[in-house]
Order: C-alpha cells, then structure tokens, then sequence
C-alpha cells in the first residue's frame, strides 16, 4: 500500500505595501517547485521589524494580495495576522498552522535577505523545528543562512528566479511622482491604488 504524503503547506508572507508582480512570480515558483498543496499568503499586520506608519491600512493591502492572485491555483489569501492584536510574528502562524495541521508539512517561503537573518526573528530556534525554509535565489547566488546557524540542522530549498528590479518601494515613488506602475503590479491593483489614492504623496510636495 503506498502512503500517501504528508499535506504541504507554503506559507508566504510580508508587508505586500503594495503586492507586487515579483512576487506572483516567487508564489508560482514555490507552488510549482516544491509541490505545494497550497500556498498561504500571510499580508503581516504589525511587522516588528518595519515602521507601522509606512503602511497602507490592512484592509487595502488584504485587498491587493486578492486582486495578485486571484484565480491562481492553489493559492489562497490568509487574514490571520492581519487580524492578530499586536506585533505580527511568523513563529505564531507557524504555531497556530501546526495546530490546526498537524500532520502537514510547513514551508515558509522567503528571500536571501530574510534568510540571512532569521537569527533575529522571534522566537527563531523554535520556527526552525516547525518549518522548512524555501529561499528565493537570484543571480544564481547560493543563500546563505544566518552566520549563528552555522552547523545547525535545517530543511531549506532554493527557489531560482528570473532577475527582476521590481520593488515596492520603488512602486511606491513611482506612484508618488505620477507615474504608471500596472506593469510592475498588474492591471488589477494598479486600478485599486488609483481609485484609493494610495501611495500618493502628501499635499504640497
């Protein structure tokens, strides 16, 4: 009898301020190449590690994430920590998923420069034993975890990607200088950012 195996869980997560196409295309990649059942993306209510002020309202950029993805198969939007009280920190999605999946497997899908220094995050020696890490590699460089990890055991793939000059904050003056930006986050929310006005640059610059 063959076993089958276990539910595979991604679990994508950032400020998405705003979602852009970059990262639609590490979300296909990581379904694609790790065979995920599904992948969660995980819009983060309070990152401790960013300015709270430099968001756009949750509920804008919940809004984004559904627009990026919609229609995407196994792809589904997660609301957790955007409806968590206080800093949002990725050991307690880790936490709770395992609880309500404890059979499945988590891959918690992130980027060089997060991976780099995972030994910052909260509670990181536990999040290690919960989760296996899906590193998004660019200019075919080989991640490289965090210098106090050396020697410590952990899962970890890496995701190669096409080189891409998209980011957010670029995204954001862009649209703060006047200028188009659907090519870098799609029709959908580009058209969302519009009709909101967000983004755009306080009165009198």
């Amino acid at each position: 009898m063959t076993r089958r195996r276990a539910l595979r869980i991604g679990l994508f997560g950032g400020s998405f301020n705003p979602p852009h196409l970059a990262h639609l295309t590490l979300a296909r990649v990581a379904v694609q190449s790790l065979q995920l059942d599904e992948l969660r993306w995980l819009p983060a209510g309070a990152p401790w590690q960013k300015p709270a002020g430099a968001l756009a309202p949750a509920e804008d950029r919940a809004a984004m994430v559904r627009l990026l993805m919609a229609d995407e198969p196994r792809q589904t939007l997660d609301l957790r920590e955007l409806q968590r009280q206080g800093p949002s920190y990725t050991v307690d999605t880790a936490r709770e998923l395992k609880a309500e999946f404890p059979e499945a497997e988590l891959v918690l899908v992130i980027g060089q420069d997060q991976y780099a220094r995972l030994d910052t995050w909260r509670d990181a020696a536990q999040l290690r034993s919960l989760v296996s890490f899906a590193v998004a590699a660019r200019e075919g460089r080989t991640p490289s975890p965090p210098a106090a990890w050396s020697g410590l055991a952990h899962a970890m793939n890496v995701l190669p990607l096409p080189r891409t000059d998209i980011s957010a904050t670029g995204i954001r003056e862009r649209i703060a200088a006047g200028q188009p930006v659907s090519p870098l986050v799609g029709e959908a929310v580009a058209r969302y950012i519009d009709q909101h006005l967000l983004y755009r640059a306080p009165p009198g610059r």
